[in-house]
């Protein structure tokens, strides 16, 4: 099978054989007025659309040998009507060369324009860092447009001389009208962690750069726009972490095998609605101890639905299941997890971004 982009179930390689089969078979068993070309075409089509070039050529190859082989058995060689009946099959195996090259052609665009997206998602939205200090991260991002690998969601780290500055983020819509917001979003954040003294200061300073940027924003978003952030501050010494919810998820925090949801006092709106005028609410701290994880996600994990319309619940389904000894296990272990519960494609962008606090330092060697 070719190696395309597409991930398909395991049979599929195997179908146009199984056509072939039925196909001969049905031919062979039944009168001779009775025909089964249909499957035969069928496995030429089907190979065209699911495999490499070199895999149609040798279907066709095989669908032309069986109707030959078939027109001998049933004594149609030398007439008219035996040889329309070749003649109709290699047009046939030639019609599904040309559908595999169209075929290939569409699917080097596809891996093209994914190149493209995977090269704008690393420029807008960086891996960050995989260790700060005593802090080990990571952090996943799943576009709920597969082609588009970018979309609304959004997540940083940046060391600052405030502590380590973390934030996530969920611009509304998804997809590639997102971008612009979140591109924004992340380069104000970058500049002002370093300079803004606190968290509250920080959340106004994005509110500032985001009401630079309305003229740049898709219509649905800049007349109904609105970005829902965490923002987190870890303290010099990461032994304490502040955070101030602007309407986003919470945060969970992962201590041996328990899972803590930590919930704001009071959460304060979602930037870009800072205009109605809500009192201003001040950062939460928890304590951070060593060998917990603080797992920031965003509402494509919480809002994510199995079969019977349940939401995925983190607390539920990872209590009892740690220690988690490295966030990515973390993250990769809540990836699949999601995955099984929703049993199919989601409607949403997803990201995650978790932290780990060691007792020290890595040693350089």
């Amino acid at each position: 099978m070719d190696p395309r982009s597409t991930k398909w179930p395991r049979y599929v390689p195997f179908l146009p054989s199984a056509l072939i089969a039925v196909g001969t078979a049905w031919n062979a068993l039944t009168p001779v007025n009775y025909w089964g070309d249909v499957m035969l075409g069928a496995a030429v089509m089907a190979a065209a659309a699911l495999l490499s070039l070199r895999h149609t050529i040798a279907v066709g190859a095989v669908v032309l040998l069986v109707e030959l082989t078939l027109l001998a058995k049933d004594h149609y060689l030398g007439r008219v009507d035996g040889t329309l009946e070749l003649v109709n099959g290699l047009i046939l195996v030639l019609a599904g060369l040309g559908v595999n090259r169209v075929v290939a052609s569409h699917e080097r665009r596809l891996e093209a324009v994914r190149s493209v997206a995977g090269a704008a998602q690393r420029a807008v939205l960086p891996t960050p860092p995989a260790r700060v200090g005593p802090l080990a991260i990571a952090a996943v991002y799943h576009a709920a447009q597969i082609e588009a690998l970018i979309g609304g969601d959004a997540y940083a780290v940046q060391d600052t001389p405030y502590g380590t500055r973390l934030l996530i983020a969920d611009v509304r819509g998804k997809g590639l009208g997102a971008v612009g917001v979140v591109s924004a979003l992340l380069g104000a954040f970058r500049e002002a962690a370093d300079q803004a003294p606190d968290l509250v200061t920080l959340v106004e300073r994005l509110e500032h750069a985001l009401a630079r940027e309305p003229a740049s924003r898709e219509e649905d978003i800049r007349m109904e726009g609105f970005v829902t952030a965490l923002l987190g501050e870890i303290t010099p010494d990461s032994d304490r972490v502040r955070l101030l919810n602007c309407g986003h998820p919470p945060p969970y925090l992962f201590e041996a095998d328990t899972v803590l949801s930590l919930d704001p006092s009071e959460p304060r709106l979602p930037l870009g609605m800072s205009s109605l005028g809500a009192p201003k609410t001040e950062p939460t701290e928890w304590p951070f101890p060593v060998g917990s994880t603080l797992l920031l996600v965003t509402d494509g994990l919480t809002e994510a639905r199995d079969r019977s319309g349940a939401f995925y619940e983190p607390m539920d389904r990872f209590g009892g299941r740690g220690p988690f000894q490295q966030p990515d296990e973390l993250v990769e272990a809540l990836v699949r997890d999601v995955e099984q519960w929703t049993g199919g494609p989601r409607d949403d962008d997803m990201a995650i971004l978790a932290i780990t606090r060691y007792a020290r330092e890595p040693v350089s060697p």
